[in-house]
């Protein structure tokens, strides 16, 4: 009996893809400084396989090195890595992702990640926390041409609605958040549902806005619900 056990056990781990390659990189922008980011290749990259495109924009607070590195594996990677999907993550070149700096220089990117791999241009998708979250809404309106699903977590937005959900667009925000007011996602939710736009809106439970690690599971939920829709 344990030997099939131990069998089964071999033949389980064959079947798993191998682990994703995780890299620090730095991007050289037409115009700007250079761009520090994470990537993350799923190990089993095939160029004849077009694989999805994820880019994470991760949330405001101390500027350190690789910062979008670290949010790629801490949460974007355990939330979405179902997807099997590339995934960069920059660092803001400014204090904003909407800013123009930050804009041209992470569109930059994305070009150039579009060059060099093969991605399924079906399945591009924009995800980010707080700050990100912000540039989420920023990226998937200012971009719709490119992205084709959007995540936004703990993020508020100033855009006009009339530009909002025009794709498949799952937002998460925890009732506790003392930093971004739950109150704006909820009813930009419900004002997009009555507009038909695509959007899903999972409400959070006793999370504050620093426990960012706590979205996890409902990310993953999202990363479902996207692939879902890229399938229709």
């Amino acid at each position: 009996m344990m030997k099939l056990l131990l069998v089964a056990a071999v033949f389980a781990a064959l079947m798993q893809p191998p682990a994703a390659r995780i890299q620090q990189r730095t991007f050289q922008p037409p115009e700007g400084s250079t761009l520090p980011y994470g990537r993350s290749i799923p190990g089993d990259y095939d160029p004849g396989r077009p694989r999805p495109l994820i880019l994470a924009l991760h949330p405001g607070g101390e500027k350190v090195p690789f910062y979008g590195a670290q949010f790629m594996r801490q949460v974007a990677l355990p939330g979405l890595g179902a997807l099997n999907a590339i995934m960069i993550a920059p660092d803001c070149p400014t204090r904003s992702w909407s800013d123009p700096v930050s804009e041209k220089a992470v569109m930059a990117l994305v070009d150039n990640v579009l060059s060099e791999y093969a991605v399924d241009r079906r399945r591009i998708l924009v995800v980010g926390f707080s700050m990100g979250g912000r540039g989420t809404w920023f990226m998937s309106s200012h971009h719709a041409d490119l992205f084709t699903a959007a995540i936004v977590m703990a993020g508020a937005t100033g855009e006009p609605l009339e530009g909002l959900g025009k794709m498949p667009t799952y937002i998460i925000h925890s009732k506790e958040d003392q930093v971004v007011p739950f109150g704006q996602a909820e009813q930009r939710a419900a004002a997009l549902e009555r507009m038909g736009r695509p959007v899903r809106f999972e409400a959070l439970e006793a999370l504050g806005h620093f426990e960012m690690g706590g979205y996890v599971p409902a990310l993953a939920r999202a990363g479902g619900w996207v692939a879902e829709r890229w399938q229709k």
